[in-house]
């Protein structure tokens, strides 16, 4: 089959970073006035995400609350990850670089949960070591959902939601999501969480377009919803996207759990990863191509089933039971479906393109990127130059050429 040649292009994001990201988290917590005390036992929670420098943002935290006299130590803030058990959180977390031996401080893991309090009816659930401590704070950034729109989406009211309340609060308030709506359960439940538990603070990250730190600010718990409500729009303006729609063909070189909560950004794709609220289908695209799943995810293949095609690569590092619990935990059953699957890039990219209807694939309107977190240099095919040349924020960065392919068919990496 005749295949598109493809053009790489640099696209221009706000590029808004943080210089020195130890000094930064203590300078933002210094001015959040928190209410830690010498002696007092800190619980900070850190979660699963590719989150750019978390090992850096949680160990200056601990370093900043061993200054006070405190005593913290680390928790994983995660509902059902690391296959909903605490030895499989610990090696998430030990993953991201986040260890007894690297953080200087204890790391502690249970599944185990108190009822702190209700909301909309339910008990409202904390992990059982974090609510043994003082006090508990909680480190994660701050970005646009991949389920729903709100004012408040993903950061640390979600922590303080699903995180803290680790699987048996995960599998709650995903349920509850079905009735009624995402933001108002996380809303309702972050703020029982901040009237009941002792919540000493939350810091929240904003990344820019480059998935690079772009700015750390911290809470306590009077200003949390009010300081992520801001970050969240900065969030929202900085976050890097595709630069055209409609799109045939999307490659997607690599899907993870590192990447995204859902493997792929639906951010990104516009594609949600739940049926269950609206979600505006921007950019628009007729068929993604899966190629391999990060090393980084363990096997957890949530929302392999956004993807029309995937390659045996792929499917054969599919671990379906952690895959399994993320996904009807957050009842997305949707996002665990295993789409066409084919022995090589090359086979599973002309299949796609073979269903895109008249075009002839030599002309289709293809992206290619790294995963859905790097889109900073992608390739276009040639059908869309004349729309790069309209563009002052995208630049081509070299001439056109064939996708190449080893002789096993397999596509040579951006």
């Amino acid at each position: 089959m005749p295949l598109p040649r493809m053009v790489r292009v640099r696209q221009t994001f706000t590029r808004q970073r943080v210089p020195d990201i130890p000094a930064a988290v203590a300078d933002a917590l210094a001015g959040a006035r928190l209410p830690v005390k010498r002696g007092d036992t800190v619980a900070v929670g850190a979660g699963s995400r590719g989150i750019a420098n978390i090992d850096v943002v949680v160990g200056a935290t601990v370093r900043y609350l061993h200054d006070l006299g405190a005593r913290p130590f680390v928790f994983p803030a995660m509902g059902s990850h690391g296959g909903g058990t605490a030895d499989g959180q610990l090696d998430v977390l030990a993953h991201y670089g986040i260890t007894e031996a690297t953080m200087g401080c204890p790391v502690r893991a249970t599944m185990d949960v108190v009822q702190v309090g209700e909301a909309l009816g339910m008990p409202v659930w904390l992990d059982r070591f974090a609510a043994e401590a003082d006090w508990i704070g909680v480190v994660n950034r701050v970005k646009p959902h991949t389920d729903f729109k709100g004012s408040i989406e993903s950061g640390l009211f979600k922590m303080m939601t699903i995180g803290l309340g680790k699987w048996k609060g995960a599998t709650q308030y995903h349920r509850a999501n079905v009735n009624h709506g995402y933001e108002t359960v996380i809303t309702a439940v972050g703020r029982e969480m901040l009237a009941k538990a002792s919540i000493g603070f939350g810091l929240g990250i904003v990344e820019n377009g480059y998935d690079e730190t772009g700015r750390i600010e911290a809470f306590n718990a009077a200003e949390l919803e009010q300081g992520e409500r801001r970050l969240l729009k900065d969030a929202r303006e900085w976050m890097a996207r595709l630069p055209f729609s409609p799109i045939d063909v999307l490659i997607v070189e690599q899907i993870g759990k590192n990447i995204s909560g859902s493997g792929m950004d639906t951010n990104v794709i516009g594609r949600p990863s739940n049926p269950h609220e609206p979600f505006p289908a921007d950019p628009k695209i007729l068929w993604i191509v899966a190629l391999d799943l990060t090393e980084e995810s363990y096997g957890n293949a949530t929302g392999i089933g956004n993807a029309d095609f995937a390659t045996r690569r792929l499917v054969d590092k599919i671990d379906m039971k952690p895959t399994l619990i993320n996904c009807i935990t957050a009842c997305a059953p949707n996002g665990a479906k295993v789409p066409a699957t084919y022995e090589s890039d090359r086979e599973a990219i002309e299949t796609a393109l073979s269903c895109i209807g008249l075009t002839p694939p030599e002309k289709a309107r293809v992206i290619r990127i790294k995963n859905t977190l790097v889109l900073g240099e992608i390739e276009v095919s040639e059908a869309f130059l004349p729309d790069v040349a309209k563009r002052g924020d995208l630049s081509v960065q070299d001439a056109p050429t064939e996708l190449r392919f080893d002789v096993a068919g397999a596509l040579r990496p951006l």
